[in-house]
């Protein structure tokens, strides 16, 4: 029954992953032990998404949690859904990553990587019809970003064909998952599934970057002055200050959109909420993509909310955050600070070359698409034909 299988990497990951069984389980019914508690025979319907069913009616996450030391995982089994996970789900290390993103992805995390392997095929071979897999980390430090981008390449070698979805924690000067797979665990008429979440959502291979939002966001004290309505919450998702990426999207724009709402709502409301935000921000969507706006309700809202709205889009603005990582990278780079750490652990010089060069192209994509128009004359001259195959190859074996 188009099951997921969750991957959660590193500190960061885990720390997310465990917020987010603890947020879905509580939707669905389900008890810290595992047990269901619920009320509606919908938390049951499409349960299996993300749990397995054991042979004591227990429900147990389709999870594997991975670290290169310990610590980690101590604290997630020392928590309150420590016992929701099967023992032999945690997988680990002993000697860690030292920040270091090489010791993640060359050395620490190459001896681990086939114990990971081995539990995620266990898991993959338990699904009737599995149709991803979905990912926590960060980018920022050692394992997560190492061992995360290590495991993602050996899935996509294994599972050619199969989705992979991140949630990465992109370092950011300023510093909600569960909302956005709504639409998986709950019975819905878009975006069932991650592939089809994939078809609508990424027009061009390389641009597969998402923007989270959700709505609302008050501060507790002034949640008694506003009211919670489909207006309100449309005007608050397409809001900056509501995104969860550091970059605006008024310095870009939307290629492809998707929003779910949650809550008993009026559908046609929603429709008329949202054709109006665009139409009076026509300026933000390219005009080439029509339709581009996509709407999923359900009706059971979160935990201690009347209704809520998640937000994602693709839009050209997320080269903001390309273009500060580059600068930041070449600033370093070019004096080829830190650099030891790196070639110390195996690697060379011009894998950093590489990379650079590669996140300079994904930057001119997005640029290229943000200056497009529908009167363009768009030629496919073998170049390019050449550039699409290249790309959609990459896309296939997990590179940008």
């Amino acid at each position: 029954m188009r099951e997921i299988v969750h991957l959660q990497v590193g500190q960061c990951g885990n720390q997310i992953g465990s917020k987010f069984w603890e947020i879905i389980s509580d939707e669905h019914g389900i008890d810290p032990n595992g047990m269901y508690h619920g009320e509606n025979n919908l938390q049951l319907e499409r349960i299996d998404v993300y749990y397995n069913e054991a042979s004591s009616g227990k429900y147990v996450p389709r999870a594997v949690l991975i670290d290169l030391e310990p610590g980690t995982m101590d604290a997630v089994r020392q928590s309150p859904m420590g016992m929701l996970f099967r023992p032999d789900s945690f997988v680990f290390g002993q000697s860690g990553a030292g920040n270091n993103w090489a010791k993640g992805h060359y050395t620490e995390g190459a001896e681990l990587i086939d114990s990971v392997l081995d539990v995620l095929r266990k898991e993959s071979e338990g699904c009737d019809c599995l149709q991803g897999f979905q990912l926590a980390h960060s980018l920022g430090g050692g394992t997560g970003s190492g061992l995360g981008t290590l495991l993602i390449s050996k899935i996509r070698e294994e599972y050619p064909d199969r989705i992979m979805n991140t949630f990465s924690v992109v370092p950011s000067p300023k510093v909600t998952m569960s909302g956005v797979t709504t639409c998986l665990r709950f019975p819905g008429q878009l975006n069932a599934d991650l592939r089809k979440l994939a078809v609508n959502m990424v027009p061009f291979p390389r641009l597969h970057f998402f923007m989270p939002g959700f709505a609302p966001l008050t501060a507790k004290g002034s949640q008694q002055y506003r009211a919670l309505t489909v207006s309100e919450l449309t005007q608050q998702m397409f809001d900056a200050r509501n995104m969860m990426t550091a970059c605006d999207p008024r310095h870009g724009r939307y290629l492809t959109v998707a929003c779910i709402f949650r809550g008993p709502m009026s559908m046609k409301e929603v429709d008329t909420q949202m054709l109006n935000i665009q139409s009076k921000n026509s300026s933000y969507f390219v005009e080439w993509i029509p339709n581009n706006v996509k709407v999923a309700v359900c009706d059971i809202p979160p935990r201690g909310l009347k209704m809520s709205a998640t937000f994602i889009g693709n839009t050209t603005a997320i080269q903001e955050i390309f273009k500060r990582i580059s600068e930041q990278f070449t600033a370093m780079f070019r004096r080829k600070a830190f650099l030891h750490w790196y070639t110390g652990e195996g690697m060379d010089e011009m894998e950093f070359t590489e990379a650079e060069s590669n996140m300079n192209d994904l930057i001119s994509e997005y640029q290229q698409y943000q200056e497009a128009s529908v009167e363009d004359d768009v030629e496919f001259d073998d170049e390019h034909a050449e550039r699409d195959a290249y790309e959609e190859n990459a896309l296939q074996n997990g590179g940008i």
